[in-house]
């Protein structure tokens, strides 16, 4: 089916089923213990090897020899694998760095090694006996002083220009220069990344915790040089990823040739401080941020630059995209600077680009506010646009930023707030409150399934889209009850299975609205089947209470038409160039109070609001997870979370959650989600958008303003931790 303009009779639009806060339909199975993850096939598997990851000890540099045979006599040792005796191997499409280094090393904890052993004891201490002498290369590892040396050696991307952003600021009544840093995050997901593998001649079965199942497969069999027919990847149940786990790891590549080498199925999973340094990250960035307005706070000029580090080949952080778009303004540059690091690979984490692009430019927009004497609401709303500022004639599909900024204001209590930093006071607590914009762009993707129907009236509907705790299963089986009219209880979702049609994947917030839109088209095709089957006219036909009703008046159970065999309807949802004609994205705002020790400096948030208009709803409880979640994790970035670097070894040190600090229980206040009631046409027909990555979309930034009014201190180097306020507290009152 392609989408090329609204359904006009859409039995989505019901709203029965889907919109409706339903409980997890997984939710069972997760709290029993009986969702089974990629290191616990034990109903799929038996008698599984274990593997061991040896990571590299230097950050730079090559394997001058490896003696392997101290390990490969150990007990209970079956195999090492090591890059001399692996085979040739190829590089995934999605991967920067080799996954399986040697003799050539280029980032510390780059996998040297797997070991293979009859349990985990025995295969982690046969990895101590694996005697590896280097040689060190200099490595680069500090993101500042590579940018100075760029620019010094006049190394910057071309910026992107809209008008003449140069001499609108230098003839502006009121301009800011401001410059922001974000540090390195790691994505910190409960599951570690976990892989079980089981050969069977020439076929591989890989279990594995990954958000992109084809994405995956594909890589698998280019990295291993076998067809990709031979590759099955299945992950039904994933414990978090938040980007870290779209693209294959470590974990499943050796997890394959340790059963290979072993002729045996072997599980692997990454040990917490190898994930840190081995997998993917969030890279640093230095932003640099120029406004310039009219007295009365009309934007002429506005440029964000920003500069961020990776391997060779590698991608520099986004983090402007949003100033492309999220304010108006005749007069714009933006510019993405990637200088090479010899860190651990950057690549995408919740929001990317956006989550540390508006950690940046939503503070801009506060000091620019306070520059002219404005309230910060005021001024975002008096820069609002109803079109794309560089493509004026290319309009949002919706763009409710307004709506969402002055539901906040009257909600949160915005008129309690005082403009004069380090005005309010609840005993020994600075009290302040902050505001920002939430954006992230509406993303969607061609996705497929497929529906059964079977002689009992139950439907199954089948599509590789994964669920990484964010309700796929619980909105693929709303989306089904209500397009084939039969009770949520008579519909199963597999899930996580390369063997199924392909759809989205987990990520970009594109999985939900794209996903079920595939489940939508399959299911549109099966009510065909169905009605020609019964001999029913297509025309007023209506499914509702597990049977079908024509405009006629004649009736028949829905398990009727399957009556002598069950019936089956594969379709793939295809979006065309629906993008070119509308931007799509979606809006929200942020407000937070925070309470600041006069005398300590320690922060503590004490009530958060979150408003988003993000298209139709699908599932309001499920939904309200997910922003809660984004919020949480936006206390991290703005107050704890950051991966310290050694600069002189090149990794990072606090490589654990013991030291990589994320906000637990006691941490999190109130937390308010508000909804606006919307649906966007232009988006899919199911009307939705994705939500989960824009709860997290200003989160920082709306902190790091709260504690700016609560202390009169401005912070622009996260994360804001006490030391980075003490001196510039207020004296005791």
């Amino acid at each position: 089916m392609k989408f090329d303009t609204p359904a006009t009779q859409n039995p989505i639009d019901q709203l029965k089923v889907v919109g409706q806060g339903v409980d997890r339909v997984d939710g069972p199975l997760k709290t029993t213990g009986k969702a089974a993850y990629a290191y616990e096939r034990h109903d799929a598997v038996r008698d599984a090897a274990v593997g061991y990851v040896l990571g590299a000890a230097i950050a730079k540099g090559r394997i001058a020899a490896m003696d392997i045979e101290a390990a490969r006599r150990a007990p209970g040792v079956l195999a090492v694998v090591t890059a001399q005796n692996a085979g040739k191997l190829g590089k995934g499409k999605m991967n920067t760095a080799t996954l399986l280094g040697g003799p050539d090393i280029q980032h510390y904890h780059q996998a040297i090694a797997l070991v293979v052993a009859e349990t985990l004891e025995q295969a982690r201490a046969a990895s101590r006996l694996i005697r590896v002498q280097y040689e060190r290369a200099p490595g680069a590892f500090d993101l500042a002083a590579e940018k100075d040396a760029a620019e010094k050696a006049g190394k910057l991307a071309k910026p992107d220009v809209v008008g003449d952003f140069e001499g609108a600021y230098a003839g502006a009544a009121v301009h800011i220069d401001h410059t922001y840093r974000t540090p390195d995050h790691t994505h910190a997901m409960m599951e570690p990344h976990a892989s079980t593998a089981a050969w069977e001649g020439d076929a591989l079965t890989l279990w594995t915790s990954n958000q992109m199942i084809d994405w995956g497969r594909g890589d698998v069999a280019k990295t291993l040089g076998v067809p990709k027919d031979k590759v099955r990847l299945i992950s039904p149940y994933i414990g978090g990823g938040f980007g870290g786990k779209l693209f294959v790891r470590a974990d499943a590549l050796l997890a394959a040739l340790g059963a290979r080498a072993a002729r045996r199925p072997v599980k692997v999973a990454l040990a917490r401080p190898l994930i840190a340094n081995n997998t993917t990250h969030r890279p640093a960035t230095i932003q640099r941020i120029r406004i310039g307005t009219t007295e009365d706070g009309k934007i002429t000029a506005i440029a964000h630059e920003s500069w961020s580090g990776d391997l060779p080949d590698g991608k520099p952080e986004e983090a402007v995209q949003q100033t492309r778009l999220l304010y108006a303004g005749a007069n714009r540059l933006t510019a993405l600077n990637l200088v090479e690091l010899d860190l651990p690979e950057g690549n995408a984490m919740r929001a990317p680009g956006e989550a540390p692009g508006l950690m940046a430019l939503e503070i801009a927009m506060d000091e620019m506010a306070e520059a002219l004497g404005l309230d910060p609401v005021e001024f975002r709303v008096r820069n609002d646009t109803q079109v794309d500022p560089s493509e004026p004639e290319r309009r949002f599909s919706q763009r409710r930023l307004v709506e969402c900024l002055r539901m906040g204001a009257k909600k949160f209590g915005w008129q309690e707030r005082n403009a004069r930093p380090g005005s309010r006071r609840d005993g020994r607590w600075l009290v302040g409150m902050g505001v920002a914009a939430a954006f992230r762009n509406n993303l969607v993707t061609d996705s497929a399934a497929r529906v059964r129907l079977d002689a009992a009236g139950q439907v199954i509907v089948e599509t590789d889209m994964t669920d990484i705790g964010t309700g796929s299963y619980t909105i693929i089986a709303q989306t089904a009850a209500e397009m084939l009219g039969v009770p949520l209880a008579k519909v199963i979702v597999r899930l996580g299975d390369s063997t199924f049609p392909v759809s989205a994947g987990s990520g970009g917030q594109w999985g939900a609205n794209s996903s079920t839109a595939g489940v939508y088209a399959a299911c549109q095709k099966l009510r065909d089947a169905v009605l020609a089957k019964l001999g029913f006219a297509a025309e007023g036909a209506v499914f509702a209470d597990g049977s079908v009703t024509e405009a006629s008046g004649r009736t028949a159970l829905l398990r009727q038409a399957a009556s002598d065999g069950e019936l089956v309807a594969e379709d793939v949802l295809e979006f065309g160039d629906l993008d070119k004609t509308y931007q799509q994205s979606t809006f929200g705002a942020h407000f937070v109070e925070v309470g600041v020790d006069a005398a300590t400096g320690e922060t503590r948030i004490r009530r958060m609001l979150a408003v988003c208009a993000s298209g139709r709803i699908l599932n309001p409880k499920t939904a309200r997870s997910q922003v809660i979640g984004a919020m949480t994790m936006g206390i991290g970035s703005a107050l704890m979370e950051e991966l310290a670097i050694d600069q002189r070894a090149g990794f990072f040190v606090n490589h654990d959650l013991a030291s990589y600090e994320v906000p637990v229980h006691a941490d999190i206040p109130l937390q308010e989600v508000i909804f606006l009631d919307e649906t966007d046409p232009m988006s899919s027909p199911m009307k939705a958008k994705g939500v989960g990555e824009l709860g997290l979309c200003g989160v920082g930034a709306a902190i790091a303003n709260a504690i700016y009014n609560a202390t009169g201190v401005r912070v622009r180097d996260y994360p804001i931790t006490l030391d980075k306020l003490l001196a510039g507290l207020p004296e005791p009152a």
